[in-house]
This record gives structure tokens, sequence and C-alpha cells, in this order.
């Protein structure tokens, strides 16, 4: 059985849809300065999962506290 692959792009709905199943993190820092003087400093962590890829890496590092 031979494997097909197909090069046609993705579309936004299977990037979106693979996002949310994955997730993805979007970490930054920023920092400006001028002469040594530090101006401004911007630090940034965006993440982008569903809920139940949240919840399901969540409880495996114990973040999620279960209802009694």
């Amino acid at each position: 059985m031979a494997v097909e692959k197909t090069m046609g792009s993705s579309s936004l709905v299977e990037v979106v849809d693979r996002i949310l199943d994955k997730g993805i993190v979007i970490d930054a820092w920023a920092r400006v300065s001028l002469v040594g003087i530090e101006l401004l400093a911007v630090e940034a962590r965006v993440v982008v999962a569903s809920v139940e890829t949240y919840l399901k890496y969540a409880e495996a590092i114990g973040l999620t506290a279960r209802a009694a």
C-alpha cells in the first residue's frame, strides 16, 4: 500500500483545529534602553489551546484542584 502525500495548502479551519488540539505557546521579551538606562521592559506569554487540552495538561502537572 502506497502512502500518498498531497502538497495542497491547509485551510484556516484546519490550522485553528490543529492549534486548539495541540496548543501553542508564544513567549516574548523585549527591553528598550538608552545610555544604559532601561526605559521599557515588556514580557508576554500567550498560550492558546482548547479547554480540553488545557485541562489535560494542567491536571498532569497538578494545576487543577478537584472538587470534593
